[in-house]
């Protein structure tokens, strides 16, 4: 009921005239540094700001309208709201082929996995105009997406057997490759699930992972992108982006780009080091306390093994679960960037 009528209400509110182009916007979670930091000051005071007032936002997230983060998008496409964003990897019970945005362990670093998410801008593009009738206007990174355990794990091979709450599709299937047990558990349950043994770890960018409270009942830390970078995507109604005047859409694109995801990818390589200070209290913390979670380096040939499964079972599962050219798309694209062939 509490859903409906938040969608009541927004759609109620698109239909008052007013002289502004009115936007209604739906975030990401909002208690999250992505939305806090960035998307909350871009879409309330920056956009509305840089337009003169021609452009007014009502904006609130998905987690406070009490959607289901697979509707997102479906509901965008629908018409429901003009602009929203949230995790991709969300969505693709709908659009498979958007698995291969952010797929784990080819990007260490904030610059290669920009690189990558540049080449796959293409694909993306085309995804959401076919799945969901909409325009993408940005992606920007959560940090990267590790592993808390509250388990005894000094090595990769530690997970074998254990219950694994993934970040995606694609990291599931790749849990399940190196032995352990992919488990579907939502973000906002996962400390109930770690407490009680439901899951032995869970996957989640740093940051997330200190701002929701996992160091309370996680012990290790495996700081590898074993989840990629969980790429957040922005996107806009296509029906209402056609709406718009050439200058107006120029002006959002330019915007977002030089105001919200510039500076979200800018931040991302800082904000990892940053959050596992936070986590294990090695180095200092910025956003608050210092916690003393083990801090567990994963070794070079852990890595190297890693790398082989994803690359000889875990991405050509994906090409056929995708179907069509996608894996030869990706290829040329992706794929081209990070040195990594399927099927090749």
């Amino acid at each position: 009921m509490t859903r409906t009528l938040s969608l009541l209400a927004l759609t109620t509110a698109l239909a008052t005239p007013a002289f502004a182009e009115e936007l209604s916007v739906v975030g990401s979670w909002s208690g999250l540094p992505l939305h806090k930091q960035y998307e909350a000051p871009f879409w309330g005071e920056t956009l509305p700001a840089a337009s003169g007032g021609e452009i007014t936002v009502a904006l609130t997230t998905h987690n406070q309208m009490n959607l289901g983060v697979g509707d997102v998008f479906r509901l965008l496409g629908d018409g429901v709201y003009d602009v929203a964003m949230t995790v991709a990897d969300y969505a693709v019970a709908d659009a498979p082929e958007l698995e291969g945005l952010d797929v784990p362990l080819l990007a260490l670093t904030a610059d290669e996995a920009r690189a990558m998410v540049d080449a796959a801008r293409p694909m993306v593009d085309d995804i959401y105009a076919a799945r969901f009738n909409s325009k993408v206007l940005a992606i920007a990174p959560y940090p990267p997406q590790v592993v808390f355990c509250n388990a005894e794990v000094s090595e990769l091979a530690d997970l074998e057997g254990l219950k694994v709450r993934a970040s995606g599709r694609m990291t599931a299937k790749f849990l399940e490759a190196l032995g352990a047990e992919g488990v579907n558990v939502s973000f906002s349950e996962v400390p109930g699930a770690l407490q009680k043994g439901v899951v032995d770890c869970a996957v989640t960018g740093a940051g997330s992972g200190y701002s929701a409270g996992w160091w309370e009942v996680s012990t290790h830390l495996m700081a590898i992108p074993l989840g990629g970078w969980d790429s957040v995507v922005t996107a806009m109604n296509m029906d209402r982006w056609n709406s718009l005047s050439a200058e107006k859409q120029e002006l959002i694109m330019s915007q977002v780009q030089a105001e919200f995801e510039a500076p979200a990818w800018a931040s991302a390589q800082d904000a990892l080091v940053n959050d596992i200070a936070c986590l294990t209290g090695n180095g200092e913390c910025p956003s608050g306390e210092a916690r003393d979670m083990t801090l567990v380096e994963v070794s070079d040939a852990d890595f190297e093994k890693a790398r082989g499964v994803l690359v000889g079972e875990v991405l050509p599962d994906w090409a056929e679960r995708a179907g069509g050219d996608w894996a030869e798309r990706w290829n040329a694209s992706v794929g081209s960037v990070v040195g990594v062939s399927i099927g090749g």
